[in-house]
């Protein structure tokens, strides 16, 4: 995983609530166990029309939402079936952060898990959010704080040890292999 610090990017926007893992890969793409190519499906059946184009009024098609690696979405994303392929779909195709009002405890972890950055935030900012798509903004990750182009700068939730893995660029077991010294001396003192 890259390691996330500070992120600024230009945002995506789909307004649109209870965005549910279906639809952000829907389970007829859920048959690799990597990552690779899963991003050309995100969000496949609001992206494409029933042959396969895309739809040009669809806010990822549109050129503006290119090179965007915030997504910004209407309350409660996430949320349905707890498939690991949802950030891996967001994370293939180029976000680095997803913002909302609400996202859903599972897939929230999965994101963390992954190196997606979930980023919760009040009514108020993710209004404005919502209403200025392609807005620059700013993730800093150490101080935990969301800058808007405005000049208004919002505090966001995380945890400790999902903070340091994002920061640090590692999973749990990268976590748990930077401390296999650790880990043999303390093996070795239970044996003992």
């Amino acid at each position: 995983m890259e390691p996330i610090k500070t992120l600024r990017s230009r945002t995506a926007v789909l307004p649109t609530t209870n965005i549910d893992t279906d639809q952000i890969i829907p389970a007829r793409f859920l048959t690799t166990t990597t990552r690779e190519g899963l991003g050309q499906n995100l969000f496949a059946d609001w992206r494409y029309d029933a042959q396969g184009r895309p739809r040009p009024e669809f806010a990822l098609n549109r050129p503006e939402a290119q090179g965007c690696q915030i997504l910004v979405a209407g309350r409660n994303l996430g949320c349905g079936s707890s498939r690991e392929h949802a950030p891996w779909a967001l994370l293939d195709h180029g976000f680095r952060a997803v913002i909302s009002t609400e996202i859903a405890d599972i897939f929230r972890n999965n994101s963390l898990k992954n190196g997606l950055l979930p980023v919760v935030v009040d009514e108020g900012t993710s209004k404005w959010l919502i209403e200025h798509p392609g807005a620059e903004v700013s993730i800093d990750l150490e101080s935990t704080t969301l800058s808007l182009p405005t000049g208004e700068s919002v505090e966001f939730p995380i945890e400790a040890f999902a903070r340091y893995c994002l920061l640090n660029g590692i999973d749990e077991l990268g976590f748990l292999l930077e401390r296999m010294d650790q880990i043999k001396a303390y093996e070795q003192r239970v044996q003992a």
